[in-house]
């Protein structure tokens, strides 16, 4: 198994750590919340340097095409969970960006069954950035910082709308064709 791979294998084992800490004693113990920020923010950053060294060293596998986004969605969706158990996001919010992400899954399967493979677009990076500065905000409840971290989750929430609406528009032909 090549770096990139086990920095993503990684990132999915610090998940349960990440939920723990976040959820520990009600969420209320503020120390329990940074060290849950703190590996939250070590397992974000293994998604950019994974990607970074598979490319730059030509370590691309199927493995990583596989787990490397799957990673990034059950660190982020399991964050977004805890949020909503801890009341600082609506669920109907975190309902529409987890619908996003199963929606693209299923259109990247589909995509695959073609041989066609789907890149993410630049409102897919921009909505996996704002999501995750969102999670840390929300994580780190800093009163100063309550209007930038609503202002952080709303347009996270918007970029990931867009994101969709992008990646559909790019690649309806998937569905509607089987090939592009």
């Amino acid at each position: 198994m090549n770096l990139p791979n086990k920095l993503t294998v990684l990132r999915v084992c610090m998940i349960p750590f990440f939920v723990v800490m976040l959820l520990l004693n009600g969420g209320e113990n503020q120390t329990y919340r940074y060290i849950a920020a703190a590996i939250f923010i070590v397992a974000s950053l293994t998604d950019m340097l994974d990607g970074k060294i598979a490319r730059k060293y030509n370590l691309v596998t199927n493995f990583g095409k596989f787990m490397d986004p799957l990673a990034d969605k059950l660190l982020v969706c399991s964050a977004l969970i805890c949020l909503v158990d801890l009341k600082q996001l609506p669920a109907w919010m975190v309902i529409v960006i987890i619908s996003r992400e199963f929606i693209i899954s299923g259109f990247r399967l589909v995509a695959s069954d073609n041989g066609i493979v789907i890149a993410a677009s630049y409102w897919g990076k921009f909505k996996t950035t704002f999501q995750m500065i969102s999670v840390i905000l929300l994580i780190v409840r800093i009163p100063a910082l309550t209007v930038l971290t609503q202002i952080c989750v709303w347009t996270a929430l918007v970029l990931t709308v867009i994101s969709l609406v992008d990646y559909i528009a790019k690649n309806h032909k998937v569905l509607t064709e089987g090939s592009m």
